[in-house]
């Protein structure tokens, strides 16, 4: 074998110190990939963190805007003259048990015991507390609004037209001749409004979970007297497609949408203003409970 030259030995050298240099310069630029990866990994974790604590933050506030919001309409009733009670007896008697229902479900959520999506949570909330708004419009006594005023325009305009007509046009178109009825003047306003709005809710749970749908899901579910599936089954699926099943919350759900045909029975019975009239405060506020529940029976439809 060829004895190598010192020149040779010197290349060789300088070979194998470009091939390590080489090794350390991958080596340190996978460190540096990895490093930078782990920051970035490390940002998303706190960004995720961040994002996470901001919609507890929202949820914790949203919830405490709502029990505010309950209490507060609850101390408006404690307050109300007696003089009207006797004309809402049935009527409170329902907000009374939807009250009482909403804090047993909020109760077992806080306790974990059972365990409802914030939003739904946030809405049985808001449902419970228009309830008890709608009954204090009924009996606070009032400075007499003018009819022709702006506010009256404001009435007749509606929110939920797109959210209708997405399940049936026929819904849609419905509610808003049952909204361009509700007139002070009109004698007939809550009477229309009401008798279109239980239609329309009813119409709406049963193209949200029909019969075929929820007896295929669940052949025994309970039916009612003229043998269609019975409005608590269909809540109940409505719920089990979402994993949202408890109790609680469909007791809620069904006492929230009793409570609403409540109300339409308060509104028929014309009881309320000369010739049965309703002023603008009773008829907004019953408005915007009929506005929420459609809301509601949407997001509790959601799939």
């Amino acid at each position: 074998m060829a004895r190598r030259s010192a020149a040779q030995i010197r290349a060789q050298i300088r070979q194998a110190q470009a091939k390590q240099r080489q090794a350390v310069s991958k080596y340190n630029a996978a460190v540096r990939r990895y490093n930078a990866d782990a920051r970035q990994r490390q940002k998303r974790r706190q960004l995720a963190v961040n994002q996470y604590n901001a919609a507890v933050r929202r949820y914790n506030a949203h919830v405490r805007d709502n029990r505010a919001r309950i209490k507060r309409e609850l101390d408006r009733l404690a307050s109300q003259s007696r003089q009207r009670t006797t004309r809402t007896v049935t009527y409170r008697t329902s907000v009374d048990t939807l009250v009482r229902s909403f804090t047993q479900l909020d109760a077992a959520h806080q306790s974990g015991a059972v365990i409802v999506d914030d939003e739904l949570l946030g809405m049985s909330g808001n449902e419970t507390a228009n309830s008890i708004a709608v009954l204090n419009a009924m009996l606070e006594q009032r400075t007499p609004v003018d009819p022709d005023s702006d506010e009256v325009e404001e009435l007749r305009a509606t929110t939920i037209a797109d959210e209708l007509r997405a399940i049936d046009d026929d819904l849609a178109a419905r509610w808003e001749g049952a909204v361009f009825a509700l007139h002070p003047k009109n004698p007939d306003a809550g009477r229309h409004f009401c008798t279109s709005a239980r239609e329309m809710l009813s119409t709406m749970l049963e193209l949200l979970a029909p019969d075929d749908e929820v007896l295929a899901a669940d052949p025994d579910s309970p039916l009612t007297p003229d043998g269609t599936v019975s409005r608590r089954a269909r809540i109940r699926h409505c719920l089990a497609r979402q994993r949202q099943t408890s109790t609680e919350l469909e007791t809620f759900i069904e006492l929230d949408l009793e409570n609403v045909l409540a109300l339409f029975d308060e509104f028929n019975s014309g009881t309320h203003g000369a010739a049965g009239r309703f002023d603008l405060h009773e008829l907004r506020a019953i408005k915007v409970r009929v506005e929420d529940a459609v809301r509601y029976v949407c997001r509790i439809a959601a799939a």
